[in-house]
């Protein structure tokens, strides 16, 4: 198993991990980065994957430093499914169309 850390590593927003193990690659969280402009400007980057290869996501919760760049991965071509406990779904319904004002072209 290899787990690659993302994001929220030397900060505590942008959570993003990527798991690979048993012929599988998956995401634990795929979250916004918060606070100083230059961090910010993280949400905006490519991300570092392939997202052809992900086979699924499990998101923990639903604050946005979790969940916040879900939006520009759907936008990027991701399709497969995301797990969460169905009151992080509820969250997520109301708080992620809000993350994407965050986006510089609003996708």
């Amino acid at each position: 198993m290899n787990i690659t850390f993302l994001g929220a590593t030397k900060t505590v927003t942008g959570s993003n991990f990527l798991v690979e193990g048993a012929g599988k690659k998956f995401l634990v969280d795929c979250g916004m980065y918060q606070g100083k402009a230059v961090e910010e400007l993280k949400n905006e980057e490519d991300f570092n994957f392939n997202i052809n290869e992900i086979d699924f996501m499990l998101l923990t919760h639903a604050h946005i430093d979790h969940s916040g760049r879900i939006p520009k991965l759907y936008n990027d071509g991701y399709r497969n499914k995301i797990y969460a406990h169905k009151a992080t779904c509820d969250l997520c319904a109301i708080m992620l169309p809000d993350s994407r004002t965050y986006s510089r072209n609003g996708n």
